[in-house]
C-alpha cells in the first residue's frame, strides 16, 4: 500500500502532515470509525482526501455547505483527483449517469448534501457503488445539543447498512462532551453500539489574543483597532443591514471595505470574497454566511460587532484569524445594553407557535399545495420574495422556517444551481399540426423531443449547452428560442437559476392542527438559553478567556494563556 506521506507530497506538495492528521488517516485506513475534532484551519479535509486515493472504491463526503463542496471539488480536479458534487441542480439523468460511472471506478470522491440521502432513487442506486469511506463534515450538525442542528444528518446512519465495511470519519471544529457523544451515537451502524476512535486537538491557539472591549461607540472602536492592528480583517455582525452600515462608515473613513451576506447574488459574493482574498479589500463586513472553508492565512484581526449566540459559533468565527501562526486578535465588542439583552435573545429567535403555523400555511398558499399532498415536492425558494408575499419580517420567517425544519416538515437548502426545466404543453398531435404551419423546421424543438422522451407528460430538466452542441449553435440561441416558445404558449420553460430550494419532507398538514414537538421548540429554547448564558459568562468574566473556552469544550488543561485581555489586566495589577 502507498504511504500517506507519499500521497501528500505527490498531490499537495506538502512535506509533512499537521498535528493529528496522520493519526486520523491511519485510524481510517485501519477501518475504525473515527471522530476528529480539529480547530478551524486544522486541515480536516486532508484526513479523508488522502485515504480516498489509497483504497479502492469511492469516498462519500457529506456536507451541508454546497459552495464549499464545489470549491473543494474544483481544487481537487486541478490536482488530478477525480471528484464530483451531487447537488440539487443536477437532472435525474445526470445523477444516474454519475452513479453509473462511479460503479466502474470513475471517481475517488463524491460530495453530497445530507438532504440527498432522503432520495429513494439515490439510496437504491448508491448500493451498486463500492463505497470505502463515509466522511461527515460539520458533524456537530447531527446533535440537538449543537448550535447548528440539521435533521437530515440523522439519515446518515441509515445508509451505513449498505456498506458495513466502510468506516465513518466524523469531522468538526468544535464539540462539547454532549455533542461528541451524540455524533458517535447517531453515526453508528443502526442496532450496534458506537465504537469510535476519538481525536481531539486542543482548542488553544497561542497566537490569538482574545479581547472583549466594552464601548459605547463601536464604530470609533473599530477604527481604533484597525489603526492599531495592520493587515486583513473580518468584522462579523448578526444582522445583514449592519454589515452594510459598517462597511459604509469604514469606506467614508478611507478603508478599503465592503460587505458580504446571503442577500447578495452569487457573482457579487464571489467577487467580494476574491477581492478580500487577494488584498484589494482590507476589511470584509459579513454575517456568518462568510468564512466557512475560507483559508486566508494572514487575517490579523476578527472583530465581532455584536455578541454571537454561542461560544461554538464565536470560537469558530474568531478562529479564522491567524492561521499562519502569527500574532492575531479576536475582539468582541460589547456594552451594558448588549450584555443585558443577551439572555432574552431567545424571545426574538423563537416566534410563537401560532406564527410558525401561519408561516406554514402561507407557504402552502404560496406554492398552491393542498392538504394531504406535496410530500417530497421541491420548489425554488427566495426568502425575500416570500417575505414580501406574506407581509412578514425576514428574521421572523427565518426563525419559523428553522423550527419547521427541526420538526421535520420541510428542508431549506443552501443556494444551488437549479437546472433548466421544460415541458411541452401542446399534445404530440397539436405539435405536429403546428410544425406544418411553420415556414422553417424547428430544429431546436426536434432535438429536444428526440433527447427528452416523456417531455409531453412531465416537466424535465434540460441542458441548453448539450442541445446547442448537438446543433452547432450557442446555448443563448436555445434560451432565446425556448423563451419565445413559452411566450406563445407552446412550452413551459424555467431557465437555469442559482437559488435555494424548499423541500416538503411530509405531506402538507392542516395548519391549525400542525404539531410542533417539544424537542423542536421547548427543548431548543432551553438549549439556546443555556448557550446564551455561557456566552454572557464569557463576556463579563475576569478569568483567562482561553481557559473559559477550554473548560466549555471539556479540556482539562486550564492554564492561563497570559496574553488575553484579562490575563494582561491581572499582570498589570
Amino acid at each position: 500500500m502507498l504511504d500517506p506521506s507519499d500521497i501528500l507530497r505527490e498531490y499537495w506538495g506538502y512535506p509533512s502532515f499537521r498535528p493529528l492528521q496522520r493519526e486520523i488517516i491511519d485510524s481510517v485506513l485501519s477501518g475504525h470509525d473515527t471522530l476528529a475534532i480539529l480547530p478551524t484551519g486544522g486541515g480536516k479535509s486532508l484526513t479523508f482526501q488522502v485515504p480516498s486515493l489509497m483504497r479502492p472504491g469511492v469516498t462519500l463526503v457529506i456536507s451541508p455547505l454546497i459552495a464549499l463542496m464545489s470549491d473543494q471539488v474544483r481544487s481537487l480536479r486541478k490536482r488530478g483527483i477525480r471528484a464530483i458534487v451531487l447537488h440539487g441542480g443536477l437532472s435525474h439523468n445526470r445523477i444516474l449517469d454519475i452513479l453509473e460511472q462511479a460503479q466502474y471506478g470513475a471517481y475517488d470522491l463524491i460530495y453530497l448534501s445530507p438532504e440527498r440521502l432522503a432520495s429513494q432513487f439515490f439510496r437504491t442506486r448508491i448500493q451498486y457503488v463500492e463505497v470505502s469511506l463515509i466522511a461527515v463534515d460539520e458533524a456537530h450538525c447531527i446533535s440537538q445539543w449543537g448550535y447548528d442542528f440539521r435533521p437530515p444528518y440523522l439519515r446518515i446512519a441509515e445508509i451505513r447498512q449498505y456498506f458495513p465495511n466502510a468506516p465513518v470519519l466524523a469531522l468538526t471544529a468544535s464539540a462539547t462532551k454532549n455533542v461528541a457523544e451524540d455524533i458517535e451515537k447517531y453515526l453508528a451502524i443502526p442496532g450496534t453500539e458506537p465504537s469510535f476512535t476519538r481525536f481531539r486537538q486542543s482548542i488553544r491557539r497561542d497566537n490569538i489574543v482574545y479581547v472583549v472591549r466594552y464601548t459605547k461607540d463601536r464604530y470609533r472602536t473599530i477604527d481604533d483597532i484597525l489603526k492599531a492592528v495592520p493587515g486583513s480583517a473580518i468584522i462579523y455582525s448578526r444582522i445583514r443591514q449592519l454589515t452594510e452600515d459598517i462597511a459604509s462608515v469604514l469606506q467614508e473613513i478611507g478603508y478599503a471595505a465592503d460587505f458580504y451576506h446571503a442577500g447578495l447574488d452569487r457573482d457579487a459574493r464571489e467577487e467580494r470574497q476574491q477581492k478580500w482574498m487577494n488584498g484589494e479589500l482590507r476589511v470584509l463586513c459579513a454575517t456568518n454566511a462568510f468564512g466557512m472553508g475560507i483559508d486566508k492565512p494572514d487575517v490579523r484581526v476578527v472583530i465581532h460587532f455584536d455578541i454571537p449566540d454561542s461560544l461554538e459559533a464565536y470560537y469558530q468565527e474568531a478562529g479564522r484569524a491567524g492561521r499562519d501562526g502569527e500574532k492575531s486578535y479576536a475582539v468582541l465588542l460589547a456594552n451594558d445594553r448588549t450584555v443585558d439583552a443577551l439572555l432574552s435573545r431567545h424571545e426574538r429567535l423563537f416566534p410563537t407557535k401560532d406564527f410558525i403555523r401561519d408561516v406554514y400555511q402561507k407557504l402552502a398558499e404560496y406554492y398552491v399545495i393542498g392538504a394531504g399532498s406535496g410530500d417530497g415536492a421541491v420548489f425554488p425558494f427566495e426568502l425575500e420574495k416570500f417575505c414580501h408575499y406574506a407581509h412578514v419580517r425576514y428574521s421572523d420567517v427565518q426563525s419559523a422556517l428553522q423550527v419547521l425544519q427541526w420538526a421535520g416538515y420541510i428542508t431549506v437548502t443552501e443556494a444551488m444551481d437549479d437546472a433548466s426545466k421544460l415541458q411541452i404543453i401542446l399534445s404530440p398531435n397539436d405539435i405536429f399540426l403546428w410544425k406544418q404551419q411553420q415556414i422553417d423546421s424547428d430544429r431546436i424543438l426536434d432535438a429536444i423531443m428526440r433527447r427528452y422522451t416523456g417531455i409531453f407528460t412531465d416537466t424535465m430538466h434540460i441542458n441548453e449547452e448539450i442541445i446547442a452542441d448537438s446543433l452547432g449553435i450557442t446555448s443563448t440561441d436555445v434560451y432565446l428560442h425556448l423563451t419565445n416558445l413559452a411566450s406563445r404558449g407552446i412550452v413551459n420553460y424555467i431557465p437555469f437559476r442559482h437559488t435555494p430550494l424548499l423541500i416538503y419532507e411530509t405531506e402538507r398538514q392542516d395548519s391549525a392542527l400542525l404539531k410542533i414537538p417539544e424537542d423542536a421548540y421547548e427543548q431548543r429554547i432551553t438549549n439556546l438559553c443555556e448557550r446564551l448564558k455561557y456566552m454572557r459568562d464569557y463576556v463579563v468574566s475576569t478569568q483567562c478567556r482561553t481557559s473559559i473556552l477550554a473548560r466549555y469544550f471539556g479540556e482539562e488543561d486550564l492554564t492561563p494563556c497570559n496574553h488575553c485581555d484579562n490575563c494582561l489586566s491581572h499582570r498589570k495589577k
